[in-house]
């Protein structure tokens, strides 16, 4: 029962672990989670080995000396994420070099047996006799881990009533969870002789880590519904490591159990194991080209598609989209990001064209205006010279036949006048304004122009 336990301790702190780390690589925050996490995996192996697999008698030494320094740097990892935490800055260097100047003495001086007299299993059951400097290290330990807490609680005052706020409330009800714990398991108990809970202090960190891990991944805290919105967008990176992870399990239970069965059905003989290991090779065939089948077909494929893709848009086929099935990972919000970049591309090149179509027409109508303006100009001056010759001839004629004709011409070089006016109006570029206008004059010069195109 124990050692089910503990493997599902550990397979829990690497999944929060990985999952945390994923979620923001770039985080320090994140980065130090992970390196927290990491820490009390080795805590955890520690204890799935030591109390799952010992012999009687076995020395205890280090076991005991593995505890004290991953305990030291589970706190450590705790101070560098209260500086870091939540403004992602940076570790004060200075005051890590003075906080954890101790450690560089205490941790050779536990690894070299010095923190206890006697560690071991008697009559089956562990007990443990400290040195006194031991009781130096346990409180130089809890320093670091309430100066840790207090980063926080300060933090925790500072952003109070926000999101932040709530985030490192959290994680300080989960120091205060995990730290009751673990004294009563680690400390108080074994003082008194009692170690029956001492093999379960990996699992009584759990619920801490769980809250640790909920407060820091941004979700809003209590919420389902924020909680589901980040699994909208399911990262590659977790896809991978489900799929390998899933197929390392089914190719244990489908081949190496079955195997190891065969192999040693008589026996570790030296047959077996020659059965074992051969057969383990060929078993290991498959599960890789699960793996490779999967790979290829998560990242390669698709990728490959969206390059065709885009090659195609810079040979100017603008409007192509890659035809991917709808995945919620980077790689399908990277088709459907692309798609839209090359539709919007599309559209705009073809309000370019109509634009310069417009620009064309307008330049076209400019240089027409130009043009009827020079064609007016040229048309009034012999206009102007044949109506004052016309104006003499009547005054100098008195016959009304000849008066009546001279009348008749004058008339149509009027309207030829008005005709190169209204040439010379469309020409000239007149400033914007508004101004009265009769709208009988607007009606006439219309009528005018049209009677002008019909003959």
């Amino acid at each position: 029962m124990l050692v089910l336990l503990h493997l599902f301790a550990l397979f829990l702190l690497v999944l929060l672990g990985f999952y945390v780390f994923v979620a923001g690589p770039r985080s320090r925050a994140n980065q130090t989670f992970a390196a927290f996490i990491a820490f009390l995996a080795l805590w955890t192996t520690k204890d799935l080995i030591f109390w799952n697999f010992h012999d009687a008698g076995i020395d205890a030494g280090w076991w005991a000396a593995a505890s004290f320094t991953i305990a030291l740097l589970m706190q450590c990892a705790l101070v560098v994420f209260a500086w870091v935490f939540t403004e992602n800055g940076r570790t004060p260097k200075k005051r890590a070099a003075v906080l954890f100047a101790p450690g560089l003495v205490l941790v050779p001086a536990g690894l070299l047996g010095f923190l206890w007299r006697d560690a071991s299993f008697e009559n089956g059951q562990f007990v443990i006799e400290l040195a006194p400097l031991a009781y130096v290290f346990v409180a130089y330990v809890y320093f670091v881990f309430f100066y840790g807490a207090s980063v926080l609680f300060h933090k925790y005052r500072k952003y109070k009533n926000t999101q932040h706020g709530q985030q490192v409330g959290a994680i300080l009800w989960a120091l205060v969870i995990t730290g009751i714990l673990k004294t009563l398991a680690n400390i108080l108990l074994p003082y008194f002789g009692v170690y029956d809970l001492l093999p379960f202090s990996s699992i009584f960190v759990l619920p801490g880590v769980l809250i640790y891990a909920y407060a820091i991944s941004n979700f809003k805290l209590f919420s389902l519904q924020t909680a589901l919105d980040q699994f909208r967008l399911f990262p590659i990176t977790y896809k991978i490591a489900l799929s390998i992870a899933s197929v390392a399990i089914a190719s244990f239970i489908v081949f190496q159990l079955p195997i190891v069965w065969w192999a040693f059905q008589d026996g570790p003989t030296l047959e077996g194991w020659r059965r074992y290991l051969v057969f383990s090779v060929v078993s290991a065939l498959v599960p890789n080209l699960l793996l490779l089948l999967l790979v290829v077909r998560t990242i390669s494929r698709p990728l490959q598609r969206i390059t065709v893709a885009a090659v195609q848009v810079t040979k100017g086929d603008y409007g192509t989209e890659v035809d991917l099935r709808k995945s919620n990972d980077e790689i399908g919000l990277l088709a459907d990001s692309f798609n839209e970049m090359s539709r919007k591309m599309a559209s705009d090149i073809e309000n370019l064209r109509r634009m310069n179509e417009q620009l064309m027409r307008a330049d076209k109508l400019a240089a027409m205006g130009t043009l009827a303006a020079g064609v007016a100009h040229e048309v009034n001056n012999p206009l102007a010279s044949i109506s004052s010759l016309i104006q003499m001839m009547r005054s100098e004629n008195g016959s009304g036949d000849m008066n009546e004709k001279l009348e008749l011409i004058q008339t149509q070089i009027q309207r030829i006048t008005r005709v190169t006016k209204d040439l010379t109006d469309f020409a000239r570029v007149n400033p914007a304004a508004k101004v009265p206008v009769g709208v009988n004059q607007v009606i006439e010069t219309a009528f005018r122009r049209a009677g002008t195109r019909s003959r």
